[in-house]
């Protein structure tokens, strides 16, 4: 298992510090970058776990702290604090990691790879619709996507991971996404995983489904090296 080294960092969010989770691999050697974007619950260590694991295959990955060193282990308080933040200084924190990430001068490419998960599968999506610096996403159970309309400014080619027995993302919503991505000419793969439920990726939660989590996760691998080598 290849050596990683960590640390908390800050950089400049549109006048505001923005907060992340830097993991790389630990020697001097050019690493394609990644965003990772968390949970409703927040930075927590299972984002920190997935950035870690990012680095170990041989990424550099930054994880931006949306709710600024708050996180929540139940899910009321997850709602009150996804609730709570400003949707437009999330995208400015965003937009500030995505520079940060990019000056990394270990960083190369220069283009990026995003992951998201629930809140955050949604988050990549818009990030990817507003910077074309992200070259490739993987958005997991995107409730929210953008409208369709705004899918053909979106550079970036997508896996989309979802669940079929998703309670809180209808099939048909699903469906409608893939559609539209196709007819506005996107390079996109939508994948819905047989009995797998929202947030199936998440090691730590009961709707963990490992073999789904893995195969998800090796799309995603393949992608970012495919798009970002």
């Amino acid at each position: 298992m290849a050596d990683i080294r960590t640390e908390s960092v800050e950089y400049p969010a549109n006048g505001v510090p923005g907060m992340g989770y830097l993991a790389r691999p630990d020697d001097d050697a050019p690493h394609p970058g990644v965003i990772v974007i968390q949970e409703w619950w927040g930075l927590d260590d299972h984002i920190k776990d997935v950035a870690r694991r990012f680095a170990r295959e041989g990424f550099i990955a930054l994880a931006p702290d949306l709710y600024h060193g708050e996180f929540a282990t139940e899910p009321d308080e997850a709602r009150k604090l996804a609730m709570n933040m400003n949707r437009e200084q999330a995208m400015k924190d965003l937009s500030g990691s995505v520079a940060y990430l990019k000056a990394i001068p270990g960083v190369a490419p220069k283009k990026l790879g995003c992951i998201g998960f629930c809140m955050g599968g949604s988050l990549t999506l818009a990030l990817a619709v507003a910077s074309p610096d992200i070259a490739a996403a993987a958005p997991f159970y995107a409730g929210m996507q953008p409208p369709a309309e705004q899918l053909a400014k979106i550079e970036a080619e997508i896996f989309a991971a979802f669940g079929a027995d998703d309670a809180g993302i209808p099939l048909d919503n699903v469906r409608k996404f893939e559609q539209a991505l196709a007819e506005h000419g996107r390079s996109a793969r939508v994948k819905v995983y047989d009995g797998a439920p929202h947030s199936f990726f998440n090691d730590t939660r009961p709707s963990f489904r490992p073999e789904a989590a893995q195969d998800a996760w090796e799309q995603s691998l393949a992608l970012f090296r495919r798009v970002l080598a």
